[in-house]
C-alpha cells in the first residue's frame, strides 16, 4: 500500500500550478511585514495592507464565477497568474514609499494582487469541482498543501536573492517564475472538461443560482461547519499579519532565525500533510471541520499564553498543530461545498473562494485595530478562545 495518497491528473495539474504560483509569491511574501515595518508602516497599517489584498478577492470572486460561464477557467487562472507577475513588476517600478502619490500606487498594487488571486483561485476550484473526483476532501487536501511545499524552499531562495540583489532581485525572479507558471497552467489545463450549468449567463439567472445556493447553505448540516471554518479563517488573518512580527518583537528573533523556522516547519509539515490527506479521504467533512477548529483554537491559546517563554522547537510543535487543524478545516469545507453545490459549480467555486479571503481580510482588520490595545499575546489568546467557543457552541446546536 502506497504511503502517497492517490492523486488524479486534474488534481495533480492544479496542485502543481498552485505550488508554482505560491513559490513565486512566497520568495518575498514571508519578509513582507518586515519590509513594511522597515518602510515606516505602523503595526495597524500592516493589518490594513493585508485587508487591501484579501478583501478584493472576496468582492471580485462572484464576478469571476460569472466569467467562468463564458470563458475557459484555465484562461482566467492563467490571467490571474500573470497578475501576480505584474504585481512583482509593480514592486520593482515603485521607487519610494515616502510620499502620498507612491503610497497610493502601492495600495493600488495590493488591490491588483487580490483581484489576480481571485481569478486564479475561483477558476482552479471550478476546474476541480467540475471534475469527476473520487473524493473531493482528498483532492482539495492536495490543492491546499501546495503552499506548504512552496514554504519549504521559497523563503531560503528568496533570502539569497534579497541578500545578493536586494528586493529588486527577488521581484525580478518572481516575475520570471510567474511567466513560466502561466505557460504551464494554460498548457496543462486548457483542455479540462468543465461542466457549466449554463452557457449564456444573465443577471437574473446568476441571481437565481445564488438564491438557490443560499437556500442549500442555510441547512444546518452545511451552515454550522461553515461557521466553524469562518472562525478559523478569521484567526488566520491574525497570524498572517502578526505571527512573524511577534517572533521578531517578542522573542527578538533575527531574520535568519525566522527563515530557518519557516524552512524547518515546512519540511516537517510535508510528511504530516500526506497523512492528513489520507485521513481526509476516510472521514466525514463535518467531523473534520469541528476537529480542525478545536485544534486551531487550542494551538493559538497555547501560543499566546506561552509566547514569552517559548523556544524554537515548542513554537514549531504548536505551529504544526495549528496548521494541521487549518488544513483539515479548509479542505473539508471545500469538499463539503463541492458535493452539496455540484449543480452550480461556477457559483460554488466563487462562494468557496470568498470564505478564505473574507475571513483573512476581516481578521487582518480586527487584529490591526486590536493589536495596539491587546499586544501579541492577548491577540492570539482571544482569537483561539473565540474559535474554540464557536466550535463548541455550533457542535451543541447541531446535536439539537
Amino acid at each position: 500500500m502506497s504511503i502517497i495518497p492517490k492523486i488524479e491528473k486534474v488534481v495533480k495539474d492544479t496542485t502543481i500550478s498552485h505550488f508554482l504560483l505560491m513559490f513565486g509569491y512566497k520568495i518575498f511574501a514571508i519578509y513582507f511585514p518586515l519590509f513594511l515595518i522597515a518602510k515606516g508602516f505602523s503595526l495597524p497599517e500592516v493589518g490594513y495592507i493585508y485587508l487591501l489584498i484579501y478583501l478584493p478577492i472576496a468582492l471580485f470572486s462572484p464576478l469571476v464565477g460569472w466569467f467562468c460561464h463564458k470563458i475557459n477557467p484555465a484562461i482566467l487562472a492563467t490571467v490571474g497568474i500573470l497578475g501576480y507577475g505584474i504585481y512583482a513588476l509593480g514592486m520593482i517600478l515603485i521607487p519610494s514609499l515616502d510620499n502620498f502619490i507612491f503610497n497610493g500606487i502601492f495600495y493600488f498594487w495590493q488591490i491588483l494582487l487580490g483581484i489576480s488571486a481571485s481569478l486564479f483561485f475561483v477558476s482552479m476550484k471550478i476546474i476541480l469541482m467540475s471534475s469527476s473526483l473520487e473524493n473531493p476532501d482528498r483532492a482539495f487536501g492536495w490543492f491546499y498543501t501546495a503552499p506548504y511545499y512552496a514554504d519549504a524552499i521559497a523563503p531560503a531562495i528568496g533570502a539569497l536573492f534579497i541578500w545578493k540583489f536586494n528586493f529588486i532581485g527577488v521581484f525580478i525572479f518572481s516575475l520570471i517564475i510567474q511567466i513560466f507558471t502561466a505557460i504551464f497552467c494554460f498548457s496543462r489545463l486548457k483542455k479540462s472538461k468543465i461542466r457549466s450549468s449554463f452557457l449564456s449567463p444573465t443577471i437574473e439567472k446568476v441571481k437565481f443560482n445564488y438564491q438557490k445556493i443560499f437556500q442549500i447553505i442555510k441547512n444546518k448540516d452545511i451552515l454550522f461547519p461553515i461557521i466553524i471554518s469562518l472562525s478559523v479563517l478569521l484567526l488566520s488573518g491574525f497570524y498572517r499579519s502578526f505571527f512573524v512580527l511577534s517572533l521578531k518583537d517578542v522573542l527578538s528573533w533575527s531574520q535568519s532565525s525566522i527563515l530557518l523556522f519557516v524552512s524547518v516547519f515546512s519540511i516537517l509539515f510535508l510528511p504530516i500533510s500526506l497523512l492528513i490527506i489520507k485521513y481526509l479521504g476516510n472521514s466525514k467533512s463535518e467531523k473534520n471541520i469541528f476537529q480542525g477548529g478545536i485544534t486551531v483554537g487550542i494551538s493559538s491559546i497555547l501560543f499566546g499564553v506561552l509566547l514569552p517563554v517559548l523556544n524554537f522547537f515548542s513554537i514549531l510543535l504548536i505551529n504544526l498543530s495549528k496548521s494541521v487543524g487549518s488544513l483539515i478545516t479548509n479542505s473539508s469545507r471545500s469538499g463539503l461545498l463541492s458535493r452539496e453545490l455540484k449543480e452550480n459549480i461556477e457559483e460554488a467555486g466563487a462562494i468557496d473562494t470568498i470564505f478564505s479571503p473574507f475571513g483573512a481580510a476581516l481578521g487582518a482588520l480586527i487584529s490591526g485595530v486590536l493589536i495596539g490595545f491587546l499586544g501579541y499575546n492577548l491577540l492570539f489568546i482571544f482569537g483561539g478562545i473565540f474559535v474554540v467557543l464557536v466550535s463548541l457552541v455550533v457542535k451543541k446546536l447541531a446535536k439539537r
